[in-house]
C-alpha cells in the first residue's frame, strides 16, 4: 500500500518556486520518494496525495514527456505513481487516478456529490411510454435483461430483481470518482460523475456525464473525437468514435459505434455495431448492427439483426402515442427501405423486404421471406433455410466475436438449428398442413397473421421444415452415439438414454442464450424465493450455457421417441439406421440447394457491370479476376466439402451399426 508524508519545508519552498500555491500546505502528501522537480504550476486545495514519478511517456514522433503535474487544479485528489498531468484548463475534483494515468489538455474532471456512476439509471425499451424499465448495472447481461423486459406479468419477480440491483447500486454510491491504471484522457471536455477503468483511452471526448466505462487490461475501452455519453454504462472492450452520441443506454462488451451514430433509451449487448443511423428504446441483443444512413431502430427487441439502408419502424399510430412495440426473432434481416409498423413480431432468421403495416406475428414460420406486394404482406415459409447468406451469418458471427474480456457478461449461442427453432418449425408444419386443410388445398392464396401465403409456398415450406428437422434430430442423435463405444445394442441404449431430465418441453432465446424454458422457470422460482444473488443469477445463465448440449439431446430424444413410437429397449439398429439414413438425404438435399443458390452469384445477371469496354469474354475475364471461379469460391467448396464430409459419416454411422453385436 502506498505511503505518504509531509512535505518539507525545502520540497514547499521548490514548490512555491515553480508557481504552485496551496489552500494549506498540510493537506498535501507525497511519497516518499517525491521530487518537486515534476511539478509546476499547480494550484492544490483540499487534500491532495501525489505518488513517486519515474516514468517517461513516449509520444507519437518519439517526443518524450515526464510523469508529473503541470498545469492544473487539484482538488481532493489522490495521484498514483508515474501519472502525468498537464493543461487542465479548469480542474480535476474529488478523483483517485491510478498508476501510470496520462492526462492531457482537458477541461473538467469532477466528481460532483453522491453518485452512482450511472448505476441504477432506467431505461424505458421497447415502449417509450414505460412499462418496460430497464435499470442498468454494470453486470447487466442480454439475459437478464430479457427477463426484466419481457416478464413484467410477473410482479413478485420484477421486484426480487429490482431488490437485487438496487442493493449494488447502493454499493457503488460514492462521492470520489475513480479514473484507474494506464487509463490516457486527451484533448478533451468535460468529465462529470464517471468511473472510469483501467486502460481506457479518451481521445478527443466532448462530454461524460454520470456513468461508467467498465476498462479493463485484457479489454481496454477506447472512445474518440466528438463523443457525448450521457447516464450510461460502458461494458469492456466498448469503441465509440466519431461524434457519436449515447445517452441513457448501456453498451455491452466489445460493441462498435460510431459515424455519427445516435443511441436513445437502449440497451446494446455484445458484439453490436451501429453507424450513421440511430437507434431510440431498443433492446439491441447480441450482434445487433446497423451500419447505414436513414436507418432507425425504434421501439423493438433485435438479436442478430441485419439492418439494411433506411430501415426504419413506426411505434404509434397517432391515437395514443409511442406506446407499440415490435420483436425481431434471433437472424432476422431488413433490405433497403423496408419498413414495419409495429407491432408486429418476425420469426427468427426471416428476411424482411418492402413495408409492412398489417401488424403479422410469423415467430411459427421461422426461416421465411417477409415480401410486400402492392399493399399486401406476401409470407414465402422456411425458404432462407436454402439461402446461402442464412449460413454465410452463422459462420461469420463465432468469427466476429469482439470480446477480449476472459469474462464474458452475454452467454451467446450461435447454433442456427436448435431446440427453439425446430419447435418453432415443428409448429410451422401444423400451421402450413391446417390451412391447407381447412380450405381443401385448393386455394392460390391463404390467410395467415395478416400475411397472405401462395398455395406453391406453403407445400414448398412444409417439405423444407421436415427436411431441417430431419436434418438437426440426425445431427444430434449421431453426435450422441459418437460419445462413446457402439459394440452392442445394450451401449446403443446406454448412449441414447439421457442423462438429465431438463431440456423436455418448450425452448427460449434469452436474447442470445437458447435454453429450456423448464430451466428458466427454475431460476425465477429461485430468484422468487430470494435463494440467489445477482451473481448467483448470472452462474446460471453460465450453466445453462454450459450444459446445452445435454438439454438439447433430452430434447431430440423426446422427439426420436416420439418418431419411432416404442420404448428405448425395443429400438433396435434399423430404427437408428434409418434415421441416419433420412438425416443423410435431408443434409445433402438442403447442401445442393444453397450449391444451387450460391450459383446464382455467378450467373450472367451477376455479371452485369464488368467488363464495360470489352465483349462478353472480357466481362467474363473481369468477373473472374475480380470475384473469382465460382468452382474455387471458398464457400462452393466448403459446401462440396461439408455434402462429403457428412456423407462419409453417415456411412461410418451406418456401418458401426452393422458391426454391433
Amino acid at each position: 500500500m502506498q505511503q505518504y508524508r509531509n512535505l518539507t519545508q525545502q520540497e514547499r519552498a521548490a514548490l512555491e518556486a515553480r508557481h504552485c500555491t496551496a489552500e494549506n500546505w498540510d493537506n498535501v502528501l507525497v511519497a516518499e520518494d517525491f521530487t518537486p522537480e515534476y511539478v509546476s504550476d499547480v494550484k492544490f486545495s483540499g487534500r491532495v496525495k501525489i505518488g513517486s514519478q519515474h516514468r517517461e511517456f513516449d509520444q507519437p514522433g518519439g517526443f518524450k514527456v515526464h510523469s508529473g503535474i503541470y498545469s492544473a487544479r487539484l482538488f481532493n485528489c489522490t495521484i498514483g505513481n508515474d501519472v502525468y498531468i498537464d493543461r487542465v484548463h479548469n480542474y480535476i475534483a474529488n478523483y483517485t487516478i491510478g498508476d501510470n494515468a496520462f492526462i492531457e489538455n482537458t477541461n473538467l474532471i469532477v466528481t460532483d456529490g453522491e453518485t452512482t456512476f450511472g448505476n441504477g439509471v432506467s431505461i424505458s425499451v421497447m415502449n417509450e411510454g414505460g412499462g418496460r424499465e430497464i435499470p442498468i448495472f454494470d453486470g447487466l447481461s442480454a439475459h437478464l435483461a430479457y427477463i426484466l423486459a419481457l416478464y413484467r406479468h410477473d410482479r413478485e419477480l420484477i421486484a426480487a430483481i429490482q431488490g437485487m440491483i438496487d442493493e449494488y447500486v447502493q454499493s457503488r454510491r460514492a462521492t470520489v470518482g475513480v479514473i484507474g491504471n494506464g487509463v490516457r484522457i486527451i484533448n478533451c471536455g468535460t468529465i462529470k460523475n464517471v468511473y472510469i477503468g483501467d486502460c481506457a483511452t479518451l481521445m478527443g471526448v466532448s462530454k461524460l456525464r454520470n456513468g461508467s466505462i467498465n476498462s479493463n487490461s485484457h479489454a481496454p475501452v477506447h472512445l474518440g473525437s466528438g463523443v457525448k455519453c450521457t447516464d450510461f454504462i460502458l461494458s469492456s472492450g466498448v469503441d465509440i468514435t466519431d461524434s457519436t452520441l449515447v445517452s441513457n443506454c448501456f453498451i455491452g462488451q466489445g460493441t462498435v459505434m460510431g459515424k455519427h451514430y445516435s443511441a436513445l433509451d437502449s440497451l446494446f449487448f455484445a458484439n453490436c455495431q451501429g453507424f450513421h443511423g440511430e437507434a431510440t428504446a431498443i433492446f439491441a441483443g447480441p450482434y445487433t448492427v446497423s451500419h447505414h444512413k436513414s436507418s432507425l431502430l425504434i421501439a423493438g427487441m433485435f438479436s442478430f439483426l441485419n439492418a439494411g439502408s433506411g430501415s426504419n419502424q413506426s411505434n404509434h399510430m397517432y391515437k395514443l402515442g409511442p406506446i407499440h412495440q415490435g420483436i425481431a426473432e434471433r437472424g432476422s434481416k431488413t433490405t433497403s427501405d423496408s419498413y414495419l409498423l409495429w407491432p408486429a413480431r418476425i420469426g427468427a432468421f426471416t428476411l424482411v423486404m418492402g413495408r409492412h403495416t398489417k401488424h403479422s406475428d410469423t415467430s411459427d414460420l421461422p426461416f421465411s421471406y417477409l415480401i410486400e406486394n402492392a399493399t399486401e404482406s406476401y409470407l414465402v415459409p422456411a425458404v432462407n433455410l436454402r439461402s446461402v447468406g442464412t449460413i454465410r451469418d452463422a459462420q461469420k458471427w463465432p468469427k466476429r466475436d469482439n470480446r477480449k474480456d476472459p469474462v464474458h457478461l452475454d452467454q451467446i449461442n450461435f447454433n442456427l438449428l436448435s431446440p427453439y427453432t425446430i419447435q418453432k418449425m415443428m409448429r410451422g408444419v401444423d400451421v402450413l398442413r391446417r390451412l391447407s386443410q381447412l380450405a381443401g388445398g385448393n386455394n392460390e392464396v391463404y390467410s395467415y397473421q395478416n400475411c397472405k401465403i401462395r398455395n406453391s409456398s406453403l407445400q414448398k415450406g412444409i417439405d423444407l421444415y421436415n427436411m431441417a428437422i430431419t436434418k438437426f434430430l440426425g445431427n444430434s442423435l449421431i453426435s450422441r452415439l459418437d460419445k462413446d463405444e457402439l459394440q452392442t445394442l445394450d451401449d446403443m441404449h446406454r448412449l441414447l438414454r439421457p442423462t438429465t431430465p431438463c431440456g423436455s418441453g418448450e425452448w427460449v432465446d434469452l436474447s442470445g442464450l437458447i435454453a429450456p424454458q423448464g430451466e428458466v422457470d427454475r431460476l425465477i422460482a429461485d430468484i422468487k424465493q430470494g435463494n440467489i444473488t445477482l451473481s448467483g443469477i448470472q452462474e446460471r445463465f453460465v450453466e445453462m450455457h454450459s450444459n446445452y448440449y445435454e438439454y438439447e439431446w433430452t430434447w431430440a430424444y423426446d422427439k426420436l421417441m416420439k418418431i419411432w413410437d416404442k420404448p428405448l429397449e425395443e429400438v433396435d439398429r434399423d430404427d437408428v439406421k434409418r434415421m441416419v439414413c433420412e438425416w443423410k438425404d435431408a443434409v445433402v438435399t438442403l447442401d445442393r440447394m444453397l450449391y444451387n443458390d450460391a450459383k446464382k452469384e455467378f450467373d450472367l445477371n451477376a455479371k452485369t457491370g464488368f467488363g464495360v469496354d470489352g465483349d462478353e469474354s472480357v466481362k467474363s475475364r473481369d468477373f473472374e479476376s475480380v470475384r473469382g471461379r465460382f468452382d474455387s469460391n471458398p464457400f462452393v467448396c466448403e459446401v462440396l466439402n461439408h455434402i462429403d464430409r457428412k456423407t462419409k459419416l453417415g456411412d461410418a454411422m451406418i456401418g458401426r451399426l452393422d458391426r454391433m453385436r
